[in-house]
């Protein structure tokens, strides 16, 4: 058995080989859990506080355990940053001679099939994608990975990315004719024969959900399975689990068979005419919608005669479609991948219209130029449960932010865990000396239509204490706006706000300044690690419920209500506290870090249910005094 206080001691491996690290009793005993259950078996949830360095607690387990080990992430970044940072740190510490990969979805890598298609399409592209072509084209001749996120000059979302990436619709497989050179088969080769191989939650769940969109053979290979930031699963599984139809996807049909008729059937002008068809029909279901933006439950515009009608107009468009397709069958591998996508998105189209079993939520979205119909599984623990099962290895479930007061239960439910080993340890933090926590008196009720003004006039003192340094967290992007706009001139630093530039650009800004109030929504929540006296100072608005206009949220609190269960302290409690918990994290990140956390919700109070958000949170000093706050940034100025 593995002597964690060797790696992990005051005078261990890791305190000798890397730079500035220091012993956490909490990390070696995470590290020994993670060991046991990699070597017994079974399920773990567990969550680590800040600062207990829970991706080397379970790193070195996984280096050491000589298993196949799948890592999955939250997001991309976390990703790229544990596979070219923290991974080759401890694997180089321990000597370990583990192989590794990394795999991501495929639309992160470079299709050299579409790549070669866009010269049939350049004269769709703008002057920008067109620029953006060619440095595509000049780096994909030197690329070995094809992770399209070396190419950062230009931004993930760029529109040119999908026309030279794929996706599982447009896909050839072992048809297309660049298979032998793909750079999507040859990271899944490299992950099929690692030891460890890092992926993400979206890439996991769509693996999981039969889509393909993974590894195939891998999964039943593994003896372990580690997701961190697990808390962010049951939003990505119950997408996956689920289906949708996008006007995105529709036109990516009509244009990739465009392109694939140029090649393959330009003796049948049917095929063109019925695509752009596909096209309008497409557009005129969008304007169906309406022109404001938003999200609904599919009830709320089921019997509107202008959707029914753009419907029925869109499924036949995609029948005829599918019809002038079929009768090129054989013609070319191109057009028949077509043909197959036009049939699958003719399914789902149907399947949207038809009420079925109420195991799932049937909803809508609209952004400024697209739509989307969705089904979300209702539930998705047993969904999940049952997949554990087909893949019989250790699972280890890990975040800083999964325990509601000190319980798993919530996330447990959610998941289908309720029988799994749960350990909880806390932040090696010093938070009652490091960190103040201020609810303010006074300030009205969060649906006063004061508030915003309220909080925005409360902030002002506050930020004068910290000379800025500031995150001001909203929960909707319009009290961002209204706090931007007023605020705009009655601060003396600088101020960022959340829209105006790309996440990454304005932490760096942020970080760069010294003294900036930075202004964000959710993204800003999670995700975000500024570390030092840039940031000394957290203002969160109010506890961040989710909208109870969010037709998933409504359908799930409807399901409960009608078990006989308490939908607000079942389940929208525990999912604001979680939030909350990551809204505060952004805070104390280091073992120097001072700080003020100021909730101005007067609910954390004078409601029961404020006990639940207390408990969630760090031990931090807690004041109600405004000039405590004053005291301890003067307190901070002196020991800097």
């Amino acid at each position: 058995m593995t002597d964690y206080s060797e790696i992990f001691g005051q005078e261990g491996w890791l305190a000798s080989r890397i730079e500035g690290f220091s012993h956490r009793p909490q990390q070696q005993e995470m590290a020994a859990a993670i060991g046991r259950v990699m070597t017994d078996g079974g399920v773990l949830v567990c969550e680590a506080g800040t600062g207990t360095g829970k991706t080397f607690a379970y790193l070195v387990p996984a280096l050491m355990s000589g298993l196949k080990v799948i890592i999955s992430t939250g997001t991309k970044n976390l990703q790229d940053q544990l596979f070219h940072r923290d991974l080759p740190m401890v694997r180089q510490s321990l000597a370990s001679p583990v192989s590794t990969a990394l795999l991501k979805g495929r639309a992160n890598y470079l299709c050299l099939h579409r790549l070669d298609n866009t010269l049939v399409e350049e004269i769709r592209l703008t002057r920008e994608q067109l620029e953006q072509l060619k440095s595509i084209r000049e780096w994909s001749s030197s690329t070995k990975s094809g992770d399209i996120a070396e190419m950062s000059e230009i931004p993930e979302d760029a529109p040119v990315w999908p026309v030279v990436t794929s996706n599982t619709d447009n896909c050839l497989g072992q048809d297309c004719p660049s298979y032998s050179k793909c750079h999507l088969v040859e990271a899944r080769k490299r992950a099929q024969e690692a030891d460890l191989v890092v992926i993400n939650h979206h890439l996991l769940c769509a693996d999981l959900a039969l889509k393909e969109e993974g590894f195939g053979e891998l999964l039943p290979d593994a003896d372990c399975f580690i997701l961190d930031e697990a808390h962010q699963l049951p939003d990505v599984a119950s997408n996956f689990f689920g289906s949708t139809l996008s006007g995105r996807q529709l036109l990516e049909l009509a244009r990739d068979t465009v392109t694939e008729y140029h090649k393959e059937a330009k003796d049948t002008p049917v095929i063109i005419e019925r695509a752009d068809s596909l096209k309008k029909c497409a557009g005129d279901m969008r304007l169906a919608f309406g022109l404001e933006t938003r999200r609904g439950a599919w009830s709320e515009v089921a019997d509107n005669a202008s959707v029914t009608l753009q419907l029925e107009r869109l499924t036949e468009s995609l029948e005829a479609l599918a019809e002038a397709l079929r009768a090129v069958e054989g013609r070319g591998k191109g057009l028949d991948s077509c043909k197959e996508r036009c049939e699958l998105l003719l399914h789902r189209l149907r399947a949207q219209d038809d009420e079925g079993e109420d195991t799932s939520i049937r909803w809508f979205e609209t952004s400024r130029q697209g739509f989307r119909l969705n089904r979300t599984p209702l539930e998705i623990s047993g969904i999940f449960r049952g997949v554990m099962a087909q893949h019989p290895a250790a699972w280890i479930f890990t975040s800083a932010t999964l325990a509601v007061g000190g319980s798993f239960d919530h996330f447990s439910r959610q998941m289908g865990l309720e029988e799994a080993e749960t350990h909880c340890w806390d932040s090696p933090f010093d938070y009652p000396h490091q960190a103040l926590w201020y609810v303010p008196k006074g300030i009205p009720e969060p649906n006063s239509p004061d508030f915003n003004r309220a909080v925005s006039d409360l902030s002002i003192p506050i930020l004068e204490a910290s000379q800025g340094r500031a995150f001001l967290l909203y929960t909707s992007h319009r009290a961002l706006q209204e706090a931007a706009d007023y605020l705009a001139d009655k601060l003396e630093f600088p101020m960022l706000v959340q829209g105006t530039a790309p996440r990454t650009e304005l932490v760096e800004r942020f970080r760069e300044l010294g003294n900036a109030v930075l202004l964000g929504t959710s993204s800003f929540w999670e995700g975000v690690d500024v570390r030092g006296e840039a940031l000394s100072c957290v203002i969160i608005d109010k506890l961040p419920f989710a909208s109870p206009g969010d037709p998933v949220l409504q359908a799930r609190i409807d399901a409960l209500r009608k078990q006989g269960g308490n939908p607000f302290m079942q389940f929208q409690v525990p999912q604001a506290a979680l939030a909350l918990k990551q809204g505060a994290g952004r805070l104390i990140r280091d073992e120097r870090d001072m700080g003020a956390l100021v909730v101005c919700d007067p609910r954390l109070i004078n409601k029961p249910y404020g006990k639940i958000f207390i408990r969630s949170l760090p031990p931090m000093t807690k004041t109600q005094d405004a000039d405590a706050v004053k005291r301890f940034f003067s307190h901070v100025a002196t020991q800097v």
